[in-house]
């Protein structure tokens, strides 16, 4: 005579017949249990991050390459011969004399012929301000 063998869902060794204290239903009438597809909401949650995370970053790189055109444009300044001492709000021109030396002056280049690289403004950090340049130093 064959056994017969307990359905194993509902049966256990310990626990005899649990239908009723399992937390998933086990006749054929039950809900379906349907698992939420989270690999989806994952990998769109993903790539919406890695978009804000590069446009942050492109962000970042142009604000850092601006922030090295201006140190570079005032290292230049700064390191350029002048005999006075400048004043904020004043425009100044910076040209490349005959001994290839910079040198920062008032005179404007309409009024000599003279190399001229830009012409910068003094703000009250001290900071130069590129109103023009001529030349392609820092392109």
């Amino acid at each position: 005579m064959e056994s017969k063998k307990p359905d194993n869902i509902v049966f256990s060794e310990d626990k005899g017949y649990n239908a009723s204290l399992l937390p998933y239903s086990t006749n054929v009438g039950a809900p379906v249990i349907k698992v939420d597809d989270i690999v989806s909401w994952k990998s769109r949650g993903v790539s919406n991050v890695n978009k804000q995370f590069e446009n942050k970053f492109n962000e970042l790189k142009i604000e850092y390459e601006n922030l090295m055109k201006e140190y570079e444009w005032n290292e230049l300044v700064y390191n350029a011969r002048f005999s006075f001492e400048p004043v904020i709000g004043e425009i100044y021109h910076l040209y490349t004399g005959d001994d290839g030396i910079n040198f920062l002056s008032l005179i404007s280049p309409q009024e000599w012929n003279k190399e001229h690289i830009g012409t910068f403004k003094l703000n009250s950090d001290k900071k130069w301000v590129v109103l023009n340049q001529n030349n392609t130093i820092f392109s």
